[in-house]
């Protein structure tokens, strides 16, 4: 789609925000008011209309693809917005190591125990750590904590944590994310440790490269999200 217009502006009303293009208050997808709730996000949205040259490139409105689903699935449906999320828990990440007995057992264990206990510690929950690949449920009890987290999350906040935690295979990882002050470089790091490690054991293409690079900004972004919706 070529550009269809020259200026971009960002409109507040009865306090909430919105980007204008030529004027004209932007919808989302499914046709509603992109209405946000802070200046800093709307002003984000609008750089990524700003950012367009003459040909629009529609996979780069991570933020605004993010509001619109805040509003067009969490707002219509927020319990099965809730419930998507919870499988990243029951498959996550950090929870599945490699066989005691391999190399990156060591390296994971290394990454990733000190990350996981500060999560369990700060959500008050306890996790279980399988070697292999096969499945074992997480305690019932470690999973309605994290309910009751994410139930107590905004719309904007749980889009975000959709993104990320789609990216990091890992709702835990989303979640300490979204904390304010994370070290968001450092859990990319431990969401990538296996691919990363599959890269220096087998050798690296610019092709995935480039793919893991785009990973990583959307990763980035999703959690600068979250920090401009606290506003």
């Amino acid at each position: 789609m070529k550009r269809f217009y020259k200026e971009v502006a960002v409109a507040g009303q009865d306090g909430a925000w919105q980007v204008t293009l030529d004027g004209r208050a932007i919808r989302t997808v499914g046709g509603q008011p992109q209405k946000v709730p802070t200046k800093a996000l709307a002003e984000a949205l609008a750089a990524e209309w700003a950012a367009q040259g003459e040909e629009i490139d529609p996979t780069s409105f991570v933020l605004r693809d993010m509001a619109d689903y805040a509003l067009d699935v969490v707002g219509r449906d927020r319990a099965e917005a809730i419930a998507s999320l919870l499988p990243y828990a029951e498959t996550d990440t950090l929870c599945y190591r490699a066989d005691p007995e391999d190399a990156l057992f060591e390296r994971q264990n290394e990454v990733w125990e000190p990350i996981l206990c500060a999560i369990e510690a700060r959500h008050g929950i306890r996790m279980q750590r399988i070697s292999g690949i096969m499945h074992k449920p997480q305690p019932a009890e470690s999973l309605a904590a994290l309910r009751a987290r994410l139930e107590d999350a905004d719309a904007f906040t749980l889009a975000a944590l959709r993104n990320m935690a789609s990216l990091a295979a890992s709702l835990l990882i989303a979640l300490e994310a979204a904390e304010p002050g994370a070290d968001v470089a450092e859990l990319w790091a431990a969401a990538s440790l296996e691919e990363e490690w599959q890269a220096d054991l087998w050798g690296r293409d610019w092709e995935a490269e480039e793919r893991r690079e785009k990973r990583t900004q959307a990763f980035a972004l999703s959690a600068e999200f979250v920090g401009m919706v606290r506003g």
